[in-house]
């Protein structure tokens, strides 16, 4: 490696911080706070910003916090963290497992959060840059819609903290702890939801033949869209079509008047998008017709596909290869079916998001039983504060 790169964070500059990195992550973990509920969590993330010189801008679309620290003149570069929970009853049994009946970080906004503070203390300290950064820690990621990040881009993020660059980092179960992944271009899926009610003709369970079944029609349908994506889109374009709740009826012996079903979409390119959203409903309108029925269909556009720029990707990926060594950098990497609305922020401003291994034995995400692995703490700290230093390199 360049002697030059010498200057900047190494892993063992943060080997001292572990213990307290930990701690702060699982404060957060104990007390997780929903979307757009997260104002104990975005006091308490403020306070220790404001301990170690930051200037923080609080209620920046809602809860946001901005953290601005300013070494001189030159570029300036934003890093983002999600701060938000899930709607989940935590069943890991740890002793910092949530205090907050049904509500946890299955997602691991706590760890992120937490590496970042890390970041945002060893710059602090160092002030090893020349130029300004801006931590962005953010709210209502998991809303799936009028996002925390759309909030914030609405409320003046970038005209009230201007930077030339924004990075984001997601932990990913499944890859060995330590291990970043990148991917140019479209690296993680748009969203969108689709709710479809059927209507039929209710009766008794005995006199079939004088009712519109909405089971029946709703059990062909959950069968008949499992051939939208396998039989509609191109099989070298990733897209994947959910169903995620199916419910009719409340007795055995009576068949309902309509039944209900809403499914996830994932896609990764516009016109894919659109020709799922297409044969969707020409798919469902039909189909219940066929039967007899009737259907009311609401289409939900969510988050955008995650479009990483190409240099700064490259330029990350680079900072990863001197951190931790190739063997330990995956790239290209993705696609991934997830979705982030860190996309809103690169329809603003070139950037990049990359995923950080969880451990080959994490639970997966949204799962009762997972948790943020904290050896990941000092890997996303030292990375953050590393990418810093680089891009705002003041030699």
């Amino acid at each position: 490696m360049n002697a030059r790169y010498d200057c900047f964070c190494k892993l063992s500059d943060l080997v001292g911080a572990q213990e307290s990195l930990s701690e702060a992550r699982r404060h957060l973990h104990r007390f997780p706070e929903l979307s757009f509920q997260e104002k104990s969590t975005a006091q308490w993330v403020a306070d220790q910003l404001e301990g170690w010189g930051y200037k923080v801008t609080r209620n920046v679309g809602g809860h946001g916090l901005v953290a601005s620290l300013k070494n001189g003149e030159g570029k300036a570069i934003a890093l983002r963290a999600d701060m938000d929970a899930l709607p989940i009853q935590e069943e890991t049994q740890k002793p910092y497992a949530s205090e907050h009946p049904g509500t946890m970080h299955a997602c691991g906004h706590d760890g992120h959060t937490a590496m970042l503070l890390g970041a945002a203390q060893q710059l602090a300290k160092t002030k090893n840059f020349k130029g300004t950064v801006h931590l962005v820690f953010q709210p209502a990621e998991e809303a799936g819609k009028d996002s925390g990040a759309q909030q914030m881009i609405a409320d003046g993020l970038f005209e009230r903290f201007p930077c030339d660059a924004i990075f984001g980092i997601h932990n990913h179960p499944g890859v060995e702890v330590g291990t970043f992944m990148f991917g140019a271009g479209a690296f993680m899926s748009a969203s969108d939801t689709c709710y479809i009610k059927v209507k039929g003709k209710g009766g008794h369970a005995a006199r079939p033949h004088q009712t519109v079944d909405p089971v029946v029609i709703m059990g062909s349908l959950i069968m008949s869209l499992q051939t939208v994506v396998s039989r509609n889109i191109d099989p070298l374009q990733t897209s994947v079509v959910s169903i995620g709740t199916a419910h009719a009826g409340s007795v055995s012996n009576v068949i309902p008047d309509t039944a209900s079903l809403s499914m996830s979409i994932r896609s990764f390119s516009p016109e894919v998008r659109e020709r799922l959203e297409q044969r969707i409903k020409d798919l469902v309108t039909a189909q219940v017709a066929s039967f007899g029925g009737e259907v009311e269909i609401i289409y939900e556009r969510g988050y955008p596909v995650v479009i990483n720029s190409v240099a700064e990707t490259e330029f990350a990926r680079q900072v990863a290869v001197e951190l931790v060594g190739e063997d330990k950098v995956v790239s290209p990497f993705g696609p991934v079916t997830g979705s982030e609305d860190f996309a809103y922020y690169l329809q603003h401003k070139p950037g990049c998001f990359l995923r950080l291994g969880n451990g080959t034995d994490s639970a997966l995400l949204h799962n009762p039983k997972y948790d943020f692995n904290d050896q990941n703490l000092s890997y996303g700290a030292a990375y953050w504060t590393r990418l810093v230093e680089r891009f705002l390199d003041a030699a």
